[in-house]
């Protein structure tokens, strides 16, 4: 997609084992479409070597600041105001330090120095024993340089190198470009909750078996990263669907459409924006047996008895909080066939100001995807893309759609 193309990234390596995840890094930042640089502290270099990160950036690297390949012997200050954002990954402790006490004794800290702090954004992905991590003076080192403008990333948890097993991990390289994409994405949702749903329901019938659908959940995935890229604080209602939570949202693992009605209602009393995704079960047996229903030979069949599910978004639609323009509701209609006139008629029934179609079996399970848009207004198609892309197009659309936040006084 190429989402950091144009941008060019300084890429800072300090001391510590996790300088291998820098390598793997530094592709994903180029396959994303940016340029990047890579600086070295002297410690960096007894974890990986120049030689490498040069092989993996197509430039020269930094390490000295009396480098005499610069003309005016000031790569502290070329390299600063070439970049779009300096990224240290990984960030020490020893680093972390440097920074807050503002030293200017080695190329890295000092180019840190010396960016100009209005355009030039300094973001840390530190990279420490859990001890360190924890320390008092790392966290009060750590607080000094936020308040100082720089952008403390966070660390993973889980084993360290030293053997021991806590916070402190640098994030894993995919993890950072969605943190580094996600900081470069205009804010148009900033100051707004949001709450989608995704994926699937289950409806039992059994202990084994249920009635479910193909859904993936994908496309709600990518509204939801989509949103908190744009600076919403998002809530994700899932169905049984197995990917991973994008950074920063809070997901709520649900089965049934029961479930997912008792997770959404109170929650969508506190959003702005209710994104309805979920392919929920129109039916579900009206009785679940408890133990599997096993064959007696007879070729007789089950009878099972359905109840139709409640429709979750009609019921948030037609809330108060909503009636009174407090919820922006956006409805999903995954059709077979006839997809404007089947959509334009669900709008109007779920009573909801944008719907969004698409044909399911097109679409279920795949990572690409094309949307319809309906409204009072009419209809416009969002072509075939990448699920990524039309969930950010489609979040564009909604922050246009919003009233102004009111202005605090």
């Amino acid at each position: 997609m190429n989402e950091l193309a144009g941008k060019h990234i300084v890429l800072g390596l300090s001391g510590g084992v996790a300088c291998y995840k820098a390598a793997d890094l530094c592709r994903q930042l180029l396959r994303e479409g940016a340029t990047v640089q890579v600086v070295m502290t002297e410690a960096a270099e007894q974890f990986i070597t120049p030689v490498t990160m040069q092989a993996l950036s197509g430039r020269p690297v930094y390490g000295s600041q009396w480098d005499a390949r610069e003309p005016n012997n000031m790569p502290h200050i070329n390299l600063s105001r070439e970049a779009d954002a300096v990224l240290i990954a990984p960030c020490s402790a020893d680093f972390v330090a440097r920074l807050a006490q503002g030293r200017a004794d080695e190329l890295l800290s000092l180019l840190c120095l010396a960016r100009p702090t209005e355009r030039v954004p300094l973001l840390l992905a530190p990279a420490m024993n859990r001890e360190m991590w924890a320390h008092p003076a790392t966290q009060r080192n750590l607080a000094q340089v936020v308040q100082d403008g720089a952008v403390v990333l966070g660390v993973g948890h889980g084993d360290q190198a030293c053997g021991e097993t806590g916070d402190g991990r640098m994030l894993e390289p995919a993890e950072l470009l969605e943190e580094l994409v996600a900081f470069f994405t205009p804010k148009v949702l900033a100051g707004r909750k949001v709450l989608v749903t995704a994926g699937p329901t289950f409806e039992a019938i059994d202990p084994v078996r249920g009635i479910t659908n193909h859904s993936s959940g994908k496309m709600g995935f990518a509204i939801a990263r989509a949103a908190r890229e744009a600076g919403a604080q998002v809530t994700l209602v899932a169905g049984p669907v197995h990917l991973p939570t994008p950074r920063w949202v809070h997901r709520i693992a649900v089965q049934s459409a029961l479930q997912m009605l008792e997770a959404v209602e109170p929650r969508a009393q506190l959003a702005s924006v209710f994104i309805a995704t979920a392919a929920v079960a129109d039916w579900r047996p009206a009785t679940a047996s408890g133990q599997k229903i096993k064959k007696d030979g007879s070729g007789q069949t089950p009878v099972l008895g359905f109840v139709e599910n409640p429709d979750i978004l009609a019921r948030v639609a037609s809330s108060e909080h909503a009636l009174v323009g407090d919820l922006f509701c956006v409805g999903f209609a995954a059709e077979s066939h006839d997809l404007l006139a089947h959509a334009t008629a669900k709008r109007q029934r779920k009573g909801v100001p944008l719907l969004v179609g698409n044909i399911g079996p097109a679409t279920f399970g795949q990572d690409d995807n094309a949307l319809l848009l309906v409204d009072a207004h009419g209809h416009r198609e969002l072509p075939r893309a990448s699920k990524r892309v039309l969930a950010q197009q489609l979040v564009a659309e909604i922050a246009r759609r919003l009233p102004p936040l009111p202005v605090a006084t």
